[in-house]
């Protein structure tokens, strides 16, 4: 798509990629020329999530009738996608130029640019995914939550962590570990969420059988976990559609079984955490590295902001042709 909106070419140059185009100088040099022009106008953008959650964004663009309001469309449409992967939701505000709101409700559509967006996004939140297009003040107010999540150590408590390939499983007792185990499996082959089931099941009552009682269990996978529920997660991409409603509760059958406090998260939210943990700091950044990219964020309170954190998916290059 060609547009009006102006590429930056980065001072450092990287030879694999010498038509990367960072998308941190492109929004940068666009607010300044909007700044400049001395004519800008406020732009709100709300992304809602399960529960009535609402993440806030707020930026400038150029009027409906200025000669360079051509180039909101690419601003815009690029920082929605961005804060969609970032923070996930299913409807999505935009409080500015009525033009600009009716272009993204264009891209969003089942034919439209945005047409993966769409689809994935009203998935796992399990709502029609919807744009609204609104004045400014007309945008709703932030509605932000944060949990308090890890970092526990006292007790009997169990981790674990599955991959693709194997699944991990520690017994720690007053948070020294007495036990781990690493066992292949193959979830991804699998087309009967018994199996899953099964295996997990197991490692949990292995590592349990290592300690005189279980206070909590807490694991990690890659994939989308939402109220410890899988909305999308490679290790049941094997399963059938009509077969998926099972997997989505599976967690939540293990926490009723066990009778404890039972979480599961995101590989990405639990590096953040740990990260968190061994630095003794706030306000970290956690990237995992594996078959793609998963990211997690504990806030400058400690917590875990709940955002989606699909990082991979964001734009970080602008230029036309770029993977995201």
């Amino acid at each position: 798509m060609k547009s009006a909106f102006n590429l930056i070419t980065p001072q450092f140059v990287p030879p694999l990629d010498p038509g990367f185009r960072p998308a941190a100088l492109a929004n940068r040099a666009f607010r300044r020329e909007v700044h400049a022009s001395g004519v800008g106008v406020p732009l709100v953008l709300g992304i809602e999530r399960q529960a009535g959650i609402i993440s806030r964004y707020e930026t400038v663009v150029f009027p409906a009738e200025h000669p360079r309001a051509e180039a909101n469309l690419r601003y815009v449409e690029r920082i929605v996608k961005f804060l969609l992967w970032q923070r996930g939701g299913w409807r999505v505000y935009v409080g500015g130029p009525q033009v600009i709101g009716e272009y993204i409700q264009a891209c969003y559509q089942p034919d439209g640019e945005r047409a993966f967006d769409y689809k994935f996004m009203g998935q796992i939140f399990e709502e029609h995914f919807t744009v609204v297009a609104c004045a400014a003040d007309e945008a709703p107010p932030a509605n932000e939550t944060a949990a308090d999540i890890g970092g526990q150590l006292h007790g009997c408590r169990i981790g674990f962590d599955l991959g693709a390939s194997d699944r991990k499983v520690s017994a720690v007792i007053d948070g020294e570990p007495v036990y781990s185990e690493e066992v292949v499996w193959e979830p991804r082959q699998h087309a009967d969420p018994e199996y899953h089931y099964h295996e997990i099941m197991t490692a949990l009552q292995t590592a349990a059988s290592k300690m005189p009682r279980v206070d909590a269990i807490g694991g990690s996978s890659a994939g989308i976990y939402i109220n410890n529920r899988p909305m999308v997660a490679s290790l049941f991409r094997g399963i059938p559609e009509e077969r998926y409603d099972r997997v989505k509760n599976l967690f939540l059958r293990l926490g009723e079984e066990w009778r404890v406090p039972f979480t599961i998260i995101n590989d990405g939210d639990v590096t953040a955490l740990a990260g968190a943990m061994s630095l003794e700091a706030t306000g970290v950044l956690g990237i995992a590295l594996g078959s793609s990219e998963a990211g997690g964020y504990v806030d400058t309170h400690g917590k875990l902001t709940g955002w989606l954190n699909e990082l991979a998916f964001t734009p970080i290059d602008y230029q036309l042709g770029a993977p995201a």
